[in-house]
């Protein structure tokens, strides 16, 4: 009875802290996927279009893919992770790489063009920025919001069972927080720009935790978190709070122009990736095309004149 209630309490324990630290993941996964369209299908390449159907009869349209695509992911991620734990904790620098990516999809959502810039900017994000794109990102966050997740989760119990359970569980309620987050974006759109801070606020801290050895207990992160979202709504609806916006449009230009040199620095590698996929592409173009080739030859070989017929 006495090993039960423990499994229950631990249980307990880790929905709760799973579903505190996820508030941060339900809130940027919402954000998103807010701007993909409700009921179009996804755009499939060309070799996949006939999962068109299918795939949408069973996650819906784009931003309800995602969302299920997204938890798919945190689920992988979580698991992978708790697979990974102990070399996780062994080796800090997992958890810097992630928390520089989110400080990076922080300054890249809440960058700000400078003036005369704005058209250019916002037609090269809504161009580059399509359904796969957002699934990708949200994967990648997913990923890194685990690294955190995941230590604290593990500190409860060494039980991968019990631990998983207790982790799919606080998933499936980052799930409906996530769905409930995107439409609360729609009345108060405040809280898209508010949910990437949130995601800069866990960046900083894995990496003052990690680098400077700082550690902030999860109930002040879960209060930071909460706070920050409460704040953006009164900045939004509290109009004498605008004086102040002169200041947030200078530190977006400032994460805009940061975002910009780190793009600028990681060009070469994208340029890389870019011409190794089209090789790869142009590889697969020549296998397909000769292997059509080869039975057409073999249909037009003329038969020899000097056969005997038996």
């Amino acid at each position: 009875m006495t090993l039960n209630l423990e499994i229950v309490t631990i249980v307990l324990l880790i929905i709760y802290l799973e579903s505190v630290l996820s508030i941060d993941n339900a809130a940027v996964l919402g954000a998103m996927v807010s701007g993909l369209p409700e009921k179009q299908v996804i755009p499939w390449p060309r070799p996949l279009q006939f999962l068109t159907n299918p795939i949408h009869r069973l996650f819906g349209g784009q931003r309800s893919a995602a969302l299920k695509v997204g938890v798919l992911g945190a689920y992988f991620g979580r698991g992978l992770m708790l697979l990974f734990a102990t070399y996780i904790i062994q080796n800090p620098w997992l958890r810097v790489l992630g928390g520089l990516y989110l400080v990076k999809l922080a300054f890249e959502n809440l960058g700000e063009p400078e003036y005369g810039e704005v058209e250019q900017v916002d037609f090269e994000r809504v161009t580059r920025k399509g359904f796969w794109t957002v699934v990708l990102n949200v994967e990648l966050a997913d990923l890194a919001f685990s690294l955190d997740n995941v230590v604290a989760v593990v500190a409860l119990s060494n039980n991968f069972w019990l631990v998983m359970f207790g982790v799919g569980v606080g998933i499936l309620a980052m799930r409906f927080a996530a769905g409930i987050f995107t439409v609360l974006i729609k009345r108060e759109p405040i809280l898209k720009p508010a949910a990437y801070v949130l995601v800069l606020n866990i960046g900083v801290e894995l990496l003052l935790e990690d680098l400077a050895g700082i550690h902030i207990a999860t109930v002040y992160t879960f209060s930071i978190s909460v706070a920050t979202l409460a704040l953006a709504i009164v900045y939004a609806h509290v109009k004498p709070l605008r004086v102040i916006r002169p200041v947030f449009l200078w530190l977006g230009e400032g994460m805009a122009d940061v975002n910009e040199v780190v793009n600028w620095l990681f060009r070469p590698l994208g340029a890389l990736v870019k011409i190794i996929i089209r090789a790869a592409r142009a590889l697969w173009q020549m296998v397909r095309v000769s292997g059509k080739r080869e039975p057409a030859r073999e249909s037009l070989a003329p038969t020899s004149p000097h056969k005997k017929t038996p």
